[in-house]
């Protein structure tokens, strides 16, 4: 039964509005179009039944904690560090609004402020805007935003080269974003090795754009990447999609001459929420600046020769002609990106360093346990790994997924999902937290699938 004091008096307040039943709020929808049969739904619930039965539901689900899990592909099952939910829900950041009035908002403008340096000085880029969706919407508005900037010097007109490793899932997104605007996507071949074919990388020089990840999407490091710039020119944006943790031991892409670094965020500040919400980097050379998409905080000195930081630049459809935007992104991920700021503010550059090779030395333990098992090989032997590795096993590799989990290993995810030809290959994630005891009970699980496969 409801607690609740106010149930029951619904006709007390249809009377209120000068109503005599239920149906006259709804008398003005055609008849047309309602719908009159009842919908086959269970009957009225209390808010505690509703409760209750939500409790049931969600317990039925698997909880990436609650058992050793390989599963990357994109997200990271990182540690936050309990001090950042902390500060994430007091009022003066979880009520928030976009400050458009700079007056009243000097505190979470200065938040914004210092995560744009952070990333900004993490990726090796002097701009950086306050985040995009994810990593994927980030991409695809590095592409849009290079077609903008290098259009008029390109001499392959609106063509941008995309790297044949790309998750689909990505792949997509830019599709998605680019179609229609006049934007040809073309393929930029790796060699056998995994590594970007320098050779063919010629044929991109005069496009707008390159994009490619670093590590790829089977978690490998290459070298060539490096390279690229100095193949490709001034007159080519080279776009590099990263792993944010690898930056605490891997080259920051601007470094190597990369104009717009792009990444996924979601490893600081918050966990795989499976479905949402998490946050997309981007910085950029300053030529981009008056381009890029997203809010930009400014600082400046007030009256009084202060500190004072404002919104900039913010060349969004909301805020300027929509024919003049830069990004439809309307909403961006300032919570969820100031959580990302705690994070490495906590972390500082050492702490970031000593993350990274956690994350790099997991990697390595499970590479080396998993390919002693017999039919058991590395896609690439040759190459250095972050997060993730690809092998190919002995059958399908959905089966062996299929078969971990019943033995409570999420045991990692079957690359036929992304790639016909690939459904015989595995890549397996890793993070800080994998222990002894889950590469023990991975190598286990995936023994026994194998004992089963050949039989």
């Amino acid at each position: 039964m409801d607690q609740l004091p106010n149930l029951g008096r619904e006709q007390e307040m249809l009377e209120e509005m000068g109503l005599k039943s239920m149906d006259d709020l709804f008398s003005d929808i055609p008849e047309g179009v309602r719908r009159n049969e009842p919908l086959p739904l269970r009957g009225p619930q209390s808010e505690e039944e509703i409760w209750a039965d939500a409790q049931h539901l969600l317990g039925a689900n698997v909880d990436l904690d609650s058992r050793p899990s390989f599963l990357a592909a994109g997200l990271a099952r990182n540690f936050v560090p309990t001090m950042v939910p902390m500060i994430a829900t007091r009022g003066e950041f979880l009520t928030s609004y976009t400050p458009y009035q700079p007056e009243v908002s000097q505190g979470m403008l200065q938040a914004m402020w210092e995560f744009q340096t952070m990333v900004s000085e993490l990726v090796g880029l002097p701009v950086s805007n306050v985040s995009m969706y994810d990593a994927s919407t980030a991409a695809a508005e590095a592409i849009t935003c290079a077609v903008r900037a290098k259009g008029r010097k390109a001499t392959q007109k609106g063509v941008v080269y995309v790297s044949q490793f790309v998750p689909p899932h990505r792949l997509s997104v830019i599709r998605n974003y680019t179609q229609g605007g006049g934007i040809e996507l073309r393929v930029l071949r790796h060699g056998s090795d995994g590594c970007v074919d320098l050779e063919h990388a010629t044929s991109a020089v005069g496009a707008c754009a390159v994009y490619v990840e670093q590590p790829n999407a089977f978690g490998e490091l290459d070298e060539g990447i490096a390279k690229l710039k100095g193949i490709l020119g001034e007159n080519t944006a080279l776009i590099v999609g990263v792993d944010a943790v690898s930056l605490g031991i891997v080259e920051a892409p601007g470094n190597y001459g990369a104009d717009i670094v792009v990444g996924e965020g979601q490893p600081f500040g918050i966990g795989p929420t499976a479905g949402g919400p998490i946050y997309g980097l981007f910085a950029c050379q300053k030529e981009f600046l008056r381009l890029m998409p997203g809010r930009i905080v400014g600082k400046t000195l007030d009256e009084d020769g202060l500190d004072a930081f404002t919104l900039t630049l913010s060349t969004r459809e909301q805020h300027i002609r929509r024919h003049r935007a830069t990004s439809n992104i309307c909403s961006n991920e300032t919570l969820i990106a100031l959580m990302g700021a705690m994070h490495m503010a906590l972390l500082g550059p050492e702490g970031l360093q000593r993350l990274a090779l956690r994350v790099a030395s997991t990697t390595e333990a499970t590479k080396r346990a998993i390919c002693e098992l017999p039919g058991v090989d590395l896609i690439n032997p040759e190459s250095a790994n972050f997060r993730e590795f690809a092998v190919k096993i002995p059958g399908e590799a959905a089966d062996a997924v299929a078969h971990m989990d019943r033995e409570g290993v999420l045991g990692g995810f079957p690359l036929g999902e992304w790639w016909d030809s690939m459904s015989d290959c595995l890549l397996i994630g890793c993070d800080e937290r994998t222990s002894d005891s889950d590469i023990e009970a991975l190598t286990s699980s995936m023994m026994s699938w194998i004992k089963e496969a050949v039989e």
